[in-house]
């Protein structure tokens, strides 16, 4: 029987957790103990339960995608057994029969790099000890700047639990850590972020071939899945914006479920999720295959800041200069095809710049194992970062919406860009289309 968590996609390699582990430990203090808890299972309606996603940060120690799992990290434990434990629910052949096989420890061992492996319900018993041991415990929240829900999950409940249970104990947040770490990532983890990324382009390239006036947006959004699927991807890592017309003014338009007529464009922003990695790409296409004149006008112009945006991103730029200096050279832009007067410039609000009312968006978030993933919006650029690079114009007059989006790399020596093989330019995406 195969074990449902062996995905889709093929095995990673078990020395990115490895790694991640060891650059984690190192930013403990002496002494103490850190604690990583998996997601809850959440029910939908009935007895359904919505797909399981794993805590990230709890999959970026450990590899591991089962529910109910733990991760426990207390590298001055006198045991060395117990310094890394990876702590699973024990296979029942009855909730097997019914939900598929769970993990084994030697899979475990294998996903993981973790040699240890204990049983959730034999944890209590030795946690307890260990605990007393410590001097500091290392509980995790999200501290996702972008967090919107305010429901107490389980992350936050065990926090109540352990501070109930041992109050006299210092208590440290994990997430700080995680914040600095995981925006970093490893050359491994960019192998993994890549193939997530080379599976949207072979996607992409297909969907320029299919898309024609008459095709309906969700048929589009069928074809997203399909090509993921049949690449092992697990799915899309968000949900695909397939907006054509004026709805892709809107910028988390989801409904896909328009016709895509002759002369229109068509935005499209998707991106393979691959071991748990995700890819995020935008582009925008004429739904016949020929961009009109005024289409390559704003096109052009976008790609312009699209490209300006690379250039800019590099080690120990400030995040607010690197908007600042988009947003200049997006009013420069939106002179020159004629959305802004010189007299909009010259009385423009500062604190609402005339240019917001085309570009009223971000350029960049950090991307990864979460989609808008982790990492700090105030201090500078460091190697290591993956940004998306998405500058947009939004024509509310002529009905219009293009924004094209890259994932870049930064590194030492220059950025990368993840997507350069992607078509981008028009004459490219013309070119495909008439193939």
């Amino acid at each position: 029987m195969l074990n449902k968590y062996c995905m889709k996609y093929l095995p990673l390699n078990p020395e990115i957790f490895i790694k991640n582990r060891r650059r984690f430990i190192d930013e403990m203090k002496p002494n103490s103990i850190a604690i990583f808890v998996s997601n809850d299972e959440t029910p939908v309606n009935g007895d359904a339960l919505y797909p399981f996603k794993q805590n990230s940060d709890l999959f970026w120690l450990s590899g591991i995608i089962q529910e109910d799992s733990m991760v426990v990290l207390f590298p001055d434990n006198p045991d060395p057994k117990y310094r890394e434990v990876l702590v699973l629910v024990r296979p029942v052949e009855l909730k097997e029969k019914w939900d598929g096989k769970r993990l084994r420890t030697n899979e475990a061992q294998n996903i993981s790099g973790m040699t240890t492996i204990v049983w959730l319900d034999a944890l209590d018993a030795l946690l307890q000890p260990w605990i007393h041991l410590a001097d500091t415990i290392y509980l995790d929240t999200n501290e996702n700047d972008r967090k919107a829900s305010l429901i107490r999950t389980r992350d936050y409940r065990y926090v109540d639990e352990l501070k109930s249970r041992y109050p006299l104990h210092y208590y440290e947040r994990a997430a700080k850590i995680m914040k600095e770490l995981r925006a970093i990532k490893t050359a491994l983890e960019i192998e993994v972020l890549q193939k997530a990324i080379d599976i949207t382009d072979n996607t992409f390239r297909r969907l320029l071939k299919f898309i024609k006036p008459g095709v309906m947006e969700y048929e589009i959004e069928a074809e997203i899945w399909h090509s993921f699927l049949s690449q092992r991807a697990s799915g899309p890592g968000y949900n695909s914006i397939i907006a054509s017309g004026d709805r892709a003014r809107t910028l988390h338009y989801v409904a896909n479920d328009q016709e895509c007529k002759d002369g229109e464009l068509v935005l499209m922003d998707f991106g393979a999720e691959y071991g748990n990695y995700n890819a995020d790409l935008t582009r925008t296409i004429p739904v016949n295959g020929k961009f009109t004149r005024r289409q390559k006008t704003v096109y052009n112009a976008c790609l312009h800041l699209h490209n300006y945006a690379k250039d800019l991103l590099k080690p120990g730029v400030s995040i607010v200069d690197y908007t600042e200096k988009i947003g200049e050279e997006a009013t420069q832009q939106f002179l020159k095809i004629g959305l802004l007067k010189k007299t909009d410039v010259k009385n423009e609000d500062p604190e609402n710049r005339a240019y917001r009312k085309y570009l009223y968006h971000g350029i960049s978030h950090h991307l990864g194992i979460d989609v808008h993933d982790l990492g700090t919006r105030t201090e500078p650029i460091k190697a290591g970062m993956v940004f998306t690079t998405e500058p947009g114009i939004y024509i509310e007059e002529e009905q219009m919406g293009v924004r094209i989006e890259n994932n870049v790399w930064i590194t030492r020596n220059g950025n990368k860009d993840l997507m350069k093989n992607i078509p981008i330019t028009t004459e490219e995406i013309e070119a495909q289309m008439k193939k």
